[in-house]
C-alpha cells in the first residue's frame, strides 16, 4: 500500500472509530432524561462531533448532494450547541432562549445555501463573517469553561472543563487555524490525518470519562449533588466528617463570615484548616450546593431578608443592606433577591410591613 493511500486508510478508520464512539457517547447522554438543557444540548454537541468527522473528509465538499443537508446542518451549526453546551454544564441557572436558536439557524443557513446553488460562498465579505463566528463563539466557550471554575464543587464537572473541553477547545483551535491559514480546499492529506487523529482522541477522553461516571455527575440535576449512596462497582467515597460541618455552621451563623468581602474558597479552608478539595466535597456532598458563591449568597440573602423584615432597619437604605450582608453591589443583590424570593427586595419589605401590621 502506497503513502496516500495508506493515509487514506487510516484517516477513513479514526474518523469511523470517532463517529461511532460519539454516537454511543451521546445515546448515553439522551438516558440521563430529556428535560434538562445540559442533557439535550450533550448529546447534540456529541452528535454534531460525528457529522463534523463526516464533513471534514478529505475531498467531501466535491461529493455533496441535497442528501447530505442534515448532517451538513448538524456540523455547521455544532459551534453554536458547544457554546450552549458549555453554559448549561456549568452555569445551573442557564435557560435556552428563543434567539439561540435563531443563531443555530443563521449559522446553518450559508452552507446550506451554497449546497443548493445559491453562490453565497462568493460574497467575501459573507465568508469572513462565517469565518470569524465561530472563532467568536468557540472564545465565548472558552470563557465560560473559565468562569467560576475556582467556585465549581462538582468534582466530576472540574475535571469535565480541564479534559472535554480543553480537548474540543484545542482541536477547534488547530481547525480554524488550518482553514484560516490554508483554507478548507487546501489541506494536505498529512493535516487530515491530523485532524481525524484528533478527533479520535477527544473521542476516547470523552469515552472513558462516561465509565468513570464523570458524565453522570454533570448531566445529573442539582439534586443529585447530594450524597447518594455508592454503586457496587464504585470506589468507597470519603464520609463527610460531622465536626467539619458544625465548624463551617459555626463560622457561618455565629461569625458570619460570608460579609467577609472578596471571600474564597481557599480562604474559608486555611480558616477551617483544612485541603482546598476537601471543603469542596463537604459544601458538595454534605450540604447539597454546586457553586460556592451560591452556598454563601444562601446566607448572604437570609441576612438580608431578616434584615427587611425587622421593623428597626425599616429606615435602612437597601443598598446599605446588600452590603451589610456581603454583596459588593446593588445590581447582583437585586437579581439573587428576586430570583430567590419572586419579590424585589423592596416590594420584600413592603409584604413584611404588612404581615407585622406596620
Amino acid at each position: 500500500m502506497d503513502g496516500p493511500s495508506l493515509i487514506t486508510s487510516l484517516d477513513s478508520g479514526l474518523r469511523g472509530a470517532a463517529i461511532a464512539v460519539f454516537l454511543i457517547v451521546a445515546i448515553s447522554i439522551l438516558r440521563q432524561g430529556y428535560r434538562r438543557p445540559v442533557v439535550w444540548l450533550g448529546a447534540a454537541l456529541s452528535i454534531g462531533a460525528a457529522a463534523y468527522a463526516i464533513c471534514s473528509l478529505p475531498g467531501n465538499a466535491h461529493h455533496r448532494t441535497a442528501w447530505f443537508a442534515p448532517v451538513l446542518a448538524l456540523c455547521a451549526g455544532n459551534v453554536a450547541v458547544f457554546w450552549l453546551f458549555t453554559r448549561a454544564a456549568f452555569d445551573d441557572s442557564f435557560r435556552p432562549a428563543p434567539w439561540h436558536a435563531l443563531l443555530w439557524l443563521l449559522l446553518v443557513a450559508c452552507p446550506l445555501a451554497d449546497l443548493f446553488g445559491a453562490g453565497l460562498a462568493d460574497n467575501q465579505t459573507l465568508e469572513i463573517v462565517r469565518r470569524i463566528v465561530p472563532v467568536g463563539l468557540v472564545l465565548l466557550a472558552l470563557a465560560q469553561t473559565i468562569k467560576d471554575w475556582g467556585a465549581d464543587l462538582v468534582e466530576g464537572r472540574r475535571r469535565l472543563r480541564l479534559f472535554i473541553l480543553g480537548a474540543v477547545l484545542l482541536h477547534s483551535a488547530v481547525s480554524a487555524t488550518v482553514d484560516l491559514s490554508l483554507g478548507p480546499q487546501h489541506v494536505p492529506p498529512p493535516l487530515h490525518l491530523l485532524n481525524a487523529a484528533a478527533l479520535a482522541a477527544i473521542a476516547a477522553v470523552i469515552a472513558v470519562t462516561a465509565l468513570h461516571a464523570d458524565l453522570d455527575i454533570v448531566f445529573a440535576g442539582p439534586a443529585a449533588a447530594l450524597p447518594a449512596p455508592p454503586a457496587a462497582v464504585s470506589p468507597p467515597q470519603e464520609p463527610v466528617d460531622p465536626a467539619v460541618l458544625a465548624e463551617l455552621d459555626r463560622l457561618m451563623t455565629v461569625d458570619r463570615l460570608y460579609r467577609q468581602e472578596g471571600l474564597t474558597i481557599g480562604a474559608l479552608a486555611a480558616k477551617l484548616g483544612l485541603p482546598e478539595h476537601r471543603l469542596r466535597r463537604t459544601i458538595n456532598r454534605g450540604l447539597g450546593f454546586r457553586n460556592f458563591n451560591e452556598y454563601l449568597n444562601g446566607h448572604r440573602l437570609a441576612d438580608a431578608k431578616q434584615a427587611l423584615a425587622d421593623p428597626s432597619q425599616a429606615e435602612v437604605p437597601i443598598l446599605t443592606i446588600a452590603l451589610d450582608s456581603g454583596f459588593q453591589s446593588l445590581g447582583p443583590f437585586n437579581r439573587a433577591f428576586k430570583t430567590d424570593t419572586g419579590m424585589t427586595p423592596t416590594e420584600f419589605r413592603r409584604s413584611t410591613a404588612g404581615r407585622n401590621g406596620g
